[in-house]
């Protein structure tokens, strides 16, 4: 039942900050931007996303499971990090249009993915594989955050 109850949790934590995110909706001000051509198309952000927040909802679940360790826990504040990360940066875009801003949490996004993964690599294997995807998503997406940064400088 603890088992259960965790996932419960960290899946939680996910819808959370997937929520927090969602209130800052892209908009007119985002649709008036010059973008690169490689930009996807909207209705694709959604199901992206909701696949990957399943993955990263799992993932820190398995370590939370693991034998506590200095290892688990810097894997478990590098998850907590990366998602409080993911979802300012739609506050820091959508919400107060700061497009460098959000350039600079992005890296930093994506710097803490990997660090979380190589982490977790050590505790969990599957943990750290869960990350792969989430991992490539937001390196297209930090280029495409430099990329309309750049275009509407």
């Amino acid at each position: 039942m603890r088992n259960v109850t965790g996932l419960i949790i960290f899946l939680g934590l996910v819808v959370g900050a997937a929520s927090f995110g969602a209130f800052f909706e892209p908009g007119d001000w985002y649709a008036g931007l010059t973008k690169p051509s490689w930009t996807p198309p909207n209705w694709l952000f959604s199901p992206v996303w909701t696949f990957l927040y399943v993955l990263i909802g799992i993932a820190g679940w398995l370590v939370w499971r693991c034998t506590v360790s200095a290892q688990r826990n810097g894997a478990l504040a590098l998850w907590g990090v990366q998602l409080a990360l993911n979802a300012s940066w739609s506050w820091v875009m959508f919400g107060l249009h700061q497009i460098g801003a959000a350039v600079v949490i992005i890296i930093a996004l994506w710097l803490t993915i990997l660090a979380f993964a190589v982490t977790a690599w050590r505790v969990s294997e599957t943990a750290s594989a869960l990350f792969v995807p989430y991992l490539g998503w937001v390196s297209y997406a930090t280029a495409l955050n430099i990329a309309v940064w750049w275009l509407n400088a």
